[in-house]
């Protein structure tokens, strides 16, 4: 870890002489699904990530699920983990609620997201609940001694539209509290360097932390379009379809690799990597990035 002595991630950036190395699990749907879940995080542990990341059920249904998920990945004896929070479908109680089970688990870090509704169609809030991200920052900080992070939009939010909006939208958050941002999913870094230069325009100087996800197979081009919301960079498609079968998993991860060199040297507080419950390639892109830049610090 970048501090032992931090105790939350707003303390590591504060600190940190490189860049955050994190990565996101979700919580097991399952019993089942829990055995996947502990395997991936042991197979990560070795790698001394900064922090973790646990999702929450849009709804909240996976509260349960998503407090047993952080205490377990505790045990194995990873560092400090971020629960994810949102207002979806919940009252003022039911996030209160939530945060003293985050509390109690010893989770000090909380990534304050609004969340989309089940099934998609327009944004409803609880009629007890809270209207938007903002409005949830402020209230995690009223409820305790909580670090909170949020989200960051690459590319604009669908609600938006609008870049500009949601440069101030983030400033709103920052404002009312938050210590730190994670973006979506993206797969060019021009955009994430244009994201910062936009926030800074504003006055804002949060720590804003790059998503990334490795491609490993050419039917996540379309899954990974979805979920960052805009078409992935037509030079890469063209080289991942130019590619035998058995090289597309190579050029997706040489890809990310790529990226993440670009986005150390431009300055990005950090790197957290969406490993859906998956280990290897998550493993193998930050392997083969800490010995890039080794190699790049040490004596010839």
């Amino acid at each position: 870890m970048q501090n032992s002595n931090a105790s939350t991630v707003g303390e590591l950036l504060e600190h940190a002489a490189r860049p955050l190395y994190s990565f996101e699990f979700f919580p097991p749907r399952t019993a089942e699904e829990e055995p996947v879940l502990l395997r991936a995080v042991e197979a990560l542990a070795p790698l001394n990530p900064d922090f973790v990341s646990v999702t929450y059920g849009a709804t909240g249904s996976r509260r349960d699920r998503t407090i047993h998920a952080t205490r377990r990945i505790a045990e194995i004896g990873n560092p400090m983990t971020v629960g994810h929070l949102t207002c979806v479908a919940q009252s003022k109680a039911d996030i209160a609620a939530a945060l003293h089970e985050y509390a109690e688990a010893g989770v000090r870090n909380i990534l304050a997201v609004r969340g989309d509704m089940p099934g998609g169609g327009p944004w409803e809030p609880h009629r007890d609940g809270l209207r938007n991200a903002t409005e949830l920052v402020e209230f995690v900080k009223g409820e305790g001694d909580f670090c909170v992070g949020v989200a960051a939009f690459v590319q604009p939010h669908p609600d938006s539209n609008d870049l500009d909006l949601d440069a101030r939208i983030l400033l709103e958050k920052v404002e009312a509290g938050a210590e730190f941002a994670i973006t979506q999913l993206f797969f060019e870094t021009r955009d994430y360097f244009d994201l910062v230069e936009r926030v800074r325009g504003l006055g804002c100087d949060v720590p804003i932390i790059a998503g990334l996800m490795p491609l490993t197979v050419i039917t996540q081009i379309e899954r990974f379009q979805a979920l960052s919301g805009q078409p992935l960079p037509q030079s890469f498609v063209d080289r991942l379809r130019a590619a035998p079968p058995e090289e597309v998993r190579a050029v997706g991860l040489q890809h990310t690799v790529d990226m993440c060199n670009e986005l150390i040297d431009g300055g990005a507080a950090g790197l957290q990597f969406f490993t859906q419950n998956r280990s290897k390639a998550t493993r193998e892109v930050l392997a083969q990035v800490r010995a890039q830049r080794d190699a790049l610090i040490s004596p010839a």
